[in-house]
């Protein structure tokens, strides 16, 4: 399928331009473990953590979620700068996106996700770095896109490519109105015909070739 050159790339955080689920991973089974509950496994997290905890907590630890919460959070903020790394091949997908605005909607906690992007020696390539509860609601609504993008000071549209690993990200794009954009097969969240993508990339590797192509001739994808 063919789309339009971008005028402004969204990405997002987790799954996409970094690893870090080491750092969720600790967290939840935190939470678990202070519930009485079995811990999970680095793939259970992947295939579960796509909504935000104001999203998925409540239906895991009904009226005590808040208390959840905060274990999640005290851990994650303990561990996850010493555990966060880029995914394969994004420092060239950044470099050959900085021909276009950026910023990120994740449905990481804001204070963390921006935190995470400073370690990283990142936060200055993105205009908009839009987490958790930044907005109104959390993705796959698209409240959080429509604020990034009025950060960067751009209307939505099929030239806002928004790029993410799963369904959720999918969805959020769509609602925006933006194009929805899958970095891999999706194969922790349904596999690629769940997640029905706009566009694919295999990795970040292949998505960097894309841009920097784009970047010379920015009329089609």
């Amino acid at each position: 399928m063919s789309l339009p050159g971008p005028r402004a790339i969204l990405w997002d955080w987790d799954n996409t331009l970094v690893d870090a689920w080491a750092g969720v991973q600790a967290g939840m089974n935190a939470a678990l473990r202070a519930f009485s509950m079995p811990e999970w496994s680095v793939e259970e997290v992947r295939a579960r953590a796509r909504l935000s905890l104001r999203e998925s907590f409540p239906s895991l630890f009904g009226d005590e979620w808040e208390r959840a919460r905060d274990i999640f959070y005290a851990e994650v903020r303990a561990r996850h700068l010493e555990l966060i790394t880029p995914m394969p091949g994004i420092p060239a997908a950044l470099a050959a996106a900085a021909a276009w605005p950026q910023g990120i909607v994740s449905n990481k906690q804001g204070p963390i996700l921006r935190a995470e992007a400073t370690h990283l020696g990142w936060a200055s390539r993105f205009g908009a770095l839009v987490g958790a509860g930044d907005a109104e609601a959390d993705k796959p609504s698209a409240a959080p896109v429509i604020l990034a993008l009025k950060m960067l000071g751009i209307a939505p549209g099929p030239e806002v490519w928004f790029i993410g690993d799963t369904g959720v990200d999918m969805q959020a794009a769509r609602m925006a109105g933006c194009s929805a954009v899958l970095l891999g097969d999706a194969g922790h969240d349904g596999g690629m015909a769940a997640a029905a993508p706009d566009l694919a990339f295999a990795n970040g590797h292949v998505l960097a070739e894309r841009l920097l192509g784009l970047a010379k001739t920015p009329h089609f994808a």
